[in-house]
């Protein structure tokens, strides 16, 4: 068994709600992930993460758990869930699944006892604190969807701390009793067969114990969030997440061949990725914001990204698109034009680390549009702006170009509307056409997966005309260099001697007399000698 199947490894990101739904209820499920489980195994990906789908009264959408052991009603039972992990299995997907350990929601058991009274036994498991003397919360800390982090408890007659929403209160990982608590979850998940964990907002565990207010941001521009008017110095990323992550990571190597990616959510993003890889007792890989929040669309966003892992241990994870940000084709591409979508997609497989690929991304999905009124992301809708938040990443996967919810569904009313401009690039269309960025995406993967250097070796960015992102990756003696034009002009490479074409990543592209002549949008990979 592969110990480190997951170096290199390309892995989809399955959001269960979205992805298809199987019993008409108009929310995706479980066996609707089942049944489309072949789907994902022919791109020639090597595994699936699962957003939650574990019991939650859902007003962060299954990010405020219940219960860490058990499948919500919503989505169908536990017999569904070992369903798709013997499922994946035989097809040769692993399957890492979403823990959600910064906190749980306000109706976990947990927190019912801790928020009872002052001296039960899980008094201590959440973070609590005394009022200043005007009543006022603890401390200046903001949270990430908007006001105070602290909300008052009339029982307890104290504050609680939540990142989040108020009904996502923070647990106390400061107490040995809480981080015993959450290896159990770990290993119940262990136990039962998955591959490994995805760690929401890793960094987020530990508090600054003595409370201390986060200095001010130094932006000068007024956010749409008042958590942006500080630096988030004392409420996250402290230095002893990284004891605890040696102890889930002695727990995570006990098994054979599992894995843990966390999700960084900090200012520092490189950094803390890099801080919290660093060695065999933390976690396996990480990834950040960096890529996925950045609008920046020339080379120098993917040039920073791969020096500044140049020279340090680790291994990084990187994503252009999740469920928390706007998709990659309306971010990064001009009006979704659909060679730079594609032109993007082979930048991201081509890059040294473990790439997640979110649904809807290999079709090329842009931003979808999502009326206010029927937004239902609590983030979205509290900083409403005009745009549709995280909802539009999380609208349902098209399918196909007709029905009621372009294949989703049978039902006409899903949980968030199907975007049309999503209709023409359903799945099923997008099959039959050798050109299409479904087809471009599977051609893609193929190439990574055949090349030991693609997948394994180092990245060090060679020097490029304007426009042009140029990288040599290097293994076991070989050397490729991939060159992406990304501005829309063409472009002329000097390359060295000998040099011949792997492969041609798009069409037009030329290598005569020691140069590489790319389209605009063009890519190619070289072999050099």
């Amino acid at each position: 068994m592969n110990q480190d199947w997951w170096r290199g490894a390309v892995i989809y990101q399955i959001y269960p709600r979205s992805f298809r739904d199987a019993n008409g209820d108009g929310v995706g499920d479980l066996a609707g992930i089942l049944e489309n489980l072949d789907y994902v195994a022919r791109l020639g990906v090597d595994g699936v993460w699962l957003s939650p789908f574990f019991t939650s009264p859902m007003k962060d959408f299954g990010y405020d758990v219940s219960d860490y052991r058990d499948v919500d009603p919503l989505f169908g039972d536990m017999a569904d869930f070992d369903a798709i992990l013997a499922r994946a299995h035989t097809l040769g997907l692993k399957v890492i699944i979403d823990q959600v350990w910064s906190h749980t929601s306000d109706r976990h058991a947990w927190f019912s006892e801790s928020a009872s009274s002052r001296d039960n036994a899980k008094a201590d498991w959440y973070v609590w604190a005394e009022a200043k003397l005007d009543g006022t919360p603890p401390n200046n800390w903001q949270a990430s969807f908007g006001g105070p982090s602290w909300s008052w408890n009339p029982r307890r007659r104290q504050y609680f701390l939540h990142n989040f929403l108020t009904e996502q209160p923070d647990l106390n990982f400061w107490n040995p009793e809480v981080q015993d608590a959450v290896l159990d979850v770990a290993r119940f998940w262990l136990d039962r067969g998955v591959d490994g964990f995805r760690l929401d907002v890793v960094n987020f565990y530990f508090h600054d114990r003595r409370l201390r207010d986060n200095p001010i941001s130094e932006t000068r521009r007024p956010a749409a969030m008042t958590s942006r008017f500080q630096r988030h110095v004392h409420d996250i990323s402290q230095p002893e997440t990284v004891a605890f992550l040696s102890r889930l990571r002695a727990l995570t190597d006990s098994y054979d061949a599992r894995m843990m990616v966390g999700e960084i959510a900090d200012e520092a993003a490189l950094e803390r990725q890099q801080e919290y890889t660093a060695g065999p007792e933390r976690l396996h890989t990480a990834y950040s914001f960096f890529l996925l929040e950045n609008r920046e669309r020339g080379p120098e966003l993917f040039k920073k990204a791969l020096r500044s892992w140049a020279e340090v241990p680790g291994w990084p994870s990187w994503s252009l698109s999740n469920h928390d940000t706007e998709r990659m084709a309306s971010r990064l591409a001009v009006s979704g034009d659909k060679r730079q979508v594609e032109i993007l997609l082979a930048v991201l497989i081509a890059l040294r680390g473990t790439i997640f690929l979110y649904q809807g991304d290999e079709l090329g999905l842009p931003h979808a549009r999502v009326p206010f009124e029927k937004l239902q992301d609590p983030a979205a809708i509290a900083a409403y702006t005009g745009h549709s938040g995280r909802d539009g990443a999380r609208t349902p996967m098209p399918w196909t170009t007709d029905g009621p919810s372009a294949g989703f569904s049978v039902s006409a009313a899903t949980w968030l509307p199907v975007d049309p401009a999503h209709r023409p690039l359903a799945a099923a269309a997008q099959e039959i056409d050798p050109n299409s960025t479904l087809a471009f995406t599977r051609r893609m993967l193929a190439l990574r997966r055949s090349s030991s250097v693609l997948r394994e070796g180092v990245a060090v960015v060679v020097d490029t005309p304007d426009g042009v992102l140029g990288f040599e990756r290097r293994a076991g003696g070989g050397r490729l260099l991939c060159l992406f034009e990304l501005t829309g002009q063409e472009a002329q490479i000097p390359v060295e001697p000998g040099a011949d074409i792997m492969a041609e990543i798009t069409a037009g592209v030329r290598l005569a007399g020691g140069q590489a002549t790319l389209p605009p949008f063009g890519g190619m990979i070289l072999n050099l000698r």
